[in-house]
């Protein structure tokens, strides 16, 4: 049975930011287009995982795609609450990709 990696673990950089107000936006970019290849391949990451992360219809996802040329898998989703309203706990939505970042990945030595 082939090993995991998180995507933490694969990807040079999980961000998140503000995408204006009322959403947010993750960053997931590979260092090498063999790495982004093997995630995307995988079909782990997914529109349905990225709503149930994030409890989300998939309906509300306002992007989601890989874009080989630059490795990077691009998603933007709603904010809970906008930007600097009562409730809102994270006013540059800096720390909303962990639960992306912790995704397992299946993952060999050997390129895929």
């Amino acid at each position: 049975m082939p090993g995991e990696r998180r995507l933490r673990e694969i990807a040079k950089v999980v961000r998140s930011k503000n995408s204006g107000p009322f959403q947010v936006t993750f960053d997931v970019i590979f260092a090498s287009n063999e790495d982004f290849r093997r995630v995307r391949d995988s079909g782990v990451v997914t529109r349905a995982l990225v709503a149930r992360l994030y409890r989300i219809s998939e309906n509300e996802i306002v992007t989601f795609g890989f874009f080989e040329r630059i490795n990077a898998i691009k998603i933007t989703i709603p904010r809970r609450n906008p930007q600097g309203s009562i409730g809102e706990t994270d006013m540059h939505a800096c720390q909303q990709h962990v639960p992306l970042a912790e995704i397992a990945i299946p993952w060999t030595k050997e390129a895929a």
